[in-house]
């Protein structure tokens, strides 16, 4: 990635409304999102909304593809990767240590940890059990 092509990723990214859309279909992942469901979750209207998702689309930060009446979207990752990489590939003037917390931050924001829940199965045979078992 050049200088002007993070320059236009960035300035697509820099209005509140096209910043929440982007990061409504990041969350979506690859199966993406309808243009009418990103507009009416983010209730604008559906023509302001298009307005903006042409806007990340110039920007080569969303990809669309129609499926009958609707326009699909889904955000450009590979996109966003490049973006990242070439905000912090001089980062710290080659010391590994000083930017270990960009990429442990990177790496809690895309994968949170998770509570370990019991499987279906086993949640509801535990609730059948008795809370406590009479000795004989």
């Amino acid at each position: 990635m050049d200088i002007t092509t993070a320059i236009e990723a960035l300035a697509a990214l820099s209005q509140p409304t096209r910043l929440r859309a982007f990061r409504l279909l990041v969350k979506s992942g690859p199966s993406g999102l309808p243009a009418g469901e990103i507009a009416a979750k983010e209730r604008v209207p559906h023509n302001t909304m298009s307005t903006h998702l042409n806007v990340l689309t110039r920007a080569r930060l969303v990809h669309w593809k129609r499926e009958g009446r609707s326009i699909i979207y889904t955000a450009d990752l590979d996109r966003i990767r490049g973006l990242l990489s070439y905000l912090v590939s001089d980062c710290c003037d080659g010391r590994p240590e000083v930017c270990a917390p960009l990429i442990e931050i990177a790496q809690q924001a895309c994968c949170p940890p998770r509570k370990r829940a019991l499987p279906k199965v086993a949640a509801r045979s535990a609730e059948r059990r008795p809370a406590t078992v009479a000795s004989r």
